[in-house]
């Protein structure tokens, strides 16, 4: 795969991940009457903008961020009635929320696009291989095996678990064949490189609907939520390795999504997108996580943390995030030229 279409496909995924966080944080800010000056895509100079009402969108060169300049952020507009600051801590909050929230939202509906339209492999049967035990069995294409040995396989993973774990053993199968059981005894055979049991099946792709994808799309990122938070908590504690990845990294990992077809990257963006969410609300400098926390303390205190201390705060967690992109990128290169 050519490298110009990873960095083309890596450059529209970060594009739509930054445009939805930022998307959040304005919405809500519109919602709740706060002015924004500029919705900005991008970091650095400007490369297009245009001004509608009494916002300028702009994208800019950098694709490594994006932001929204917002009345009574800037010095001289501390008094605007419809600044930032003026507004409840619970508005604020809530502008400061919304960009992960936002990403969360994204992850659900990129995963319902991806059981729709592409579909998960089932435990219905599409091929009988010739000469497996399927086939002496009598096992046909269309077949759905809903249990082994008595134990419930609702879906292809829990199948192949089921059969794998049993090479050349007897094994009891409950098919649903057009509507009706039947149950089938069939010895397993074994693969002789993995050690595992097989039949001689392969499975069928099977597109979900509408509101089954909704269920499985938040069922699938609550799931990675909970896994990613306890992967960062295991790296912080090293108990396992610092595994991340830069922009240079970045285009490696998804030129080989793009191998692997468009349902691939799909559930990549969407992984990506839980992580953007995730690590925006870790209370570090710079990052939503810590303006959350100071507004937090605010609200406790009945009145604002200076804003010179926060903003110098912010100024010093950006500078460390800057270093250490730099560091990622760095061992991302070293990394390809090494392999």
């Amino acid at each position: 795969m050519s490298v110009l279409v990873s960095i083309g496909v890596t450059i529209l995924i970060l594009g739509l991940l930054i445009f939805v966080h930022e998307l959040g944080h304005f919405l809500v800010a519109k919602m709740v009457g706060i002015k924004v000056h500029e919705f900005a895509l991008g970091m650095g100079p400007l490369v297009w903008s245009r001004k509608s009402g009494e916002t300028r969108y702009s994208l800019r060169a950098l694709p490594i961020g994006g932001y929204n300049r917002m009345a009574g952020m800037e010095p001289g507009e501390e008094n605007d009635p419809r600044g930032f600051n003026a507004k409840t801590v619970g508005q604020r909050m809530s502008v400061i929320a919304a960009g992960s929230l936002m990403n969360f939202v994204l992850a659900i509906v990129l995963f319902v696009i991806f059981f729709m339209g592409i579909g998960t492999v089932s435990n219905k049967i599409a091929d009988v291989l010739e000469g497996s035990p399927a086939q002496t069995a009598g096992l046909e294409p269309g077949d759905r095996i809903i249990a082994v040995d008595g134990r419930e396989t609702s879906s292809w993973e829990q199948l192949t678990a089921a059969i794998r774990a049993k090479p050349e053993q007897e094994i009891r199968l409950i098919v649903n064949r057009g509507g009706e059981k039947l149950q089938v005894v069939l010895t397993t055979m074994r693969d002789e490189q993995e050690n595992v049991g097989l039949i001689g099946v392969r499975p069928s792709i099977e597109k979900k609907g509408f509101f089954e994808s909704i269920w499985l799309g938040v069922k699938f990122s609550v799931s990675l939520i909970v896994l990613i938070i306890q992967q960062l908590f295991l790296m912080i504690g090293g108990q396992v390795p610092a595994d991340v990845a830069g922009p240079v990294g970045m285009v490696q990992i998804v030129g080989e999504a793009v191998n692997f077809g468009i349902g691939t990257i799909l559930q990549f963006a969407a992984m990506l997108s839980l992580n953007l969410g995730i690590i925006n609300l870790f209370p570090i400098p710079a990052l939503d996580g810590s303006r959350l926390v100071f507004l937090a303390v605010e609200g406790v205190r009945g009145r604002p943390i200076n804003p010179e201390k926060e903003n110098f705060l912010h100024f010093i967690g950006f500078v460390l995030l800057i270093g250490l992109m730099i560091l990622i990128t760095y061992q991302d290169v070293w990394r390809i030229l090494v392999d």
